[in-house]
């Protein structure tokens, strides 16, 4: 077989030549076995050697069509070529000496950025971390230095990471939470606007839902007692439920006349995912601080806090930070990451590549009654499988689809509160060849119900 390197350059087909896992992805899934914590699962246990583009190779010679981008991370691509450059160059420099002792100024240049990139046109501020779960938990500081005040209101099917705070913060239990309580306290949980599955009907569920949720703040916690309010413009873990029109705008109000921080989690959604820079641009909110990561650096570990320089300013010196916060690699990649996302118009890319799969998808929703609901803006697009006849979660038609996806070659990730939904998050810089290939597979599958 021949050799190619990952990144742009690898062969973009998708090519099943062993059974999938294959036999050298069995012998490492052993050796996985004896070494590696039993908590560290894997969504597909076939061990990729080289990726880029919209497929992964694995070790047996398989080429996978990806519609997982990493859960989001490499939406420029594996090894995209201005991350390869930047990250490279700065290797060669310096690969750490941590900002908090001696700066440097990729961390400036990536925080420059962000301020241009993020919603509003007031003075903002930044501070640099390793993972979205750091990022969220920093937002919780920063807000309770700027207000005074502690409770933190978060919502129905959130998902915002696995540290003691924000376990606490994520709605699901299995397999974020269960077992590993007790948690932060102050925090309180309050319905969300999900228009499929609300009760008196999706044209009710903004308004209603918002009341519902004020209602509980105000009576339940107190409006002058909440330091932040933490929310995804479109969920991820949760199911990819976009909230019901009007809802954050009401929520972001609320919040603005309490002198409640308002916080968009922007982790899964941000960097192009929707077809704009950041999901909350949709209803035109414009959040006090907006939490990033994943797709931030094209691969590599960052994340951030973004947010009016007021309320970043709020946290004393040396109260934000760690050892490897803004890693220069990182801060590089991150830089190489954003070049693409500009130069290639990847907001765009993610809006053909969202027509393209709501068509396909809807089209299959006409066909088979087990797809209750086709959502999603961009390419962060979702079916929601219910049992035929009902609104009832299928998890197991949803689980079978996946593993069915995986043996063709197909790589899909199911999600949701119920585990009945499957996401899609390709690469935005898939082929549309390939894109249309993978939901071939898919229907195909659907057909073998």
């Amino acid at each position: 077989m021949t050799e190619l390197s990952g990144g742009p350059a690898l062969a973009q087909e998708r090519r099943v030549v062993t059974a999938i896992p294959g036999p050298k992805s069995q012998e490492l899934w052993a050796r996985k076995q004896a070494t590696v914590a039993s908590g560290v699962g894997a969504v597909l246990p076939v061990f990729v050697k080289r990726a880029g583009g919209g497929v992964l190779e694995d070790v047996d010679g398989n080429s996978l069509i990806d519609f997982g981008s990493g859960i989001a991370v490499t939406s420029v691509g594996n090894s995209a070529e201005a991350v390869v450059r930047r990250a490279t160059a700065q290797l060669a420099d310096f690969t750490h000496t941590c900002v908090m002792v001696t700066p440097y100024e990729p961390y400036i240049e990536v925080c420059e950025q962000l301020a241009e990139l993020t919603p509003g046109d007031h003075a903002k501020k930044s501070a640099l971390f390793n993972s979205g779960a750091e990022a969220v938990e920093n937002a919780v500081k920063i807000a309770r230095a700027y207000t005074k005040r502690q409770a933190v209101v978060v919502f129905d099917h959130g998902y915002h990471g696995r540290t003691n705070l924000t376990m606490a913060l994520t709605a699901k239990n299995m397999p974020y939470k269960h077992g590993f309580g007790p948690f932060a306290p102050e925090v309180y949980r309050v319905p969300l606007a999900y228009p499929y599955r609300w009760l008196t009907g999706p044209e009710n569920c903004a308004q209603e839902a918002a009341d519902q949720a004020i209602s509980q703040i105000t009576k339940q916690v107190g409006a002058e007692n909440v330091a932040a309010i933490i929310i995804e413009p479109v969920l991820g873990e949760g199911g990819f439920i976009e909230p019901a029109k009007g809802f954050l705008p009401a929520i972001a109000n609320f919040a603005k006349e309490n002198g409640i921080v308002f916080v968009a989690d922007e982790i899964q959604s941000g960097f192009c995912r929707t077809g704009q820079w950041f999901a909350c641009e949709d209803e035109g909110i414009v959040p006090d601080l907006i939490t990033t990561a994943k797709g931030i650096a094209g691969g590599l570990p960052l994340a951030a806090v973004t947010g009016r320089a007021e309320i970043m300013d709020a946290a004393h010196a040396g109260g934000l930070g760690g050892t490897y916060g803004g890693n220069p690699v990182a801060c590089a990649a991150a830089l190489g990451a954003i070049e693409t996302m500009r130069e290639q118009d990847l907001n765009a890319k993610a809006l053909h590549i969202g027509e393209i799969m709501k068509a396909r998808l809807s089209a299959m929703a006409e066909k088979y009654d087990i797809i209750g609901e086709v959502r999603g803006r961009g390419a962060m697009i979702a079916i929601e499988l219910v049992k035929s006849g009902s609104k009832d979660p299928n998890p197991e038609a949803t689980g079978a689809l996946a593993k069915a996806c995986h043996q063709e070659g197909l790589l899909v990730l199911t999600t949701g509160t119920y585990g009945n939904v499957l996401r899609f998050l390709p690469p935005l810089v898939i082929g549309e060849d390939l894109l249309n290939e993978g939901l071939d597979i898919l229907e195909a599958e659907f057909a073998k119900l």
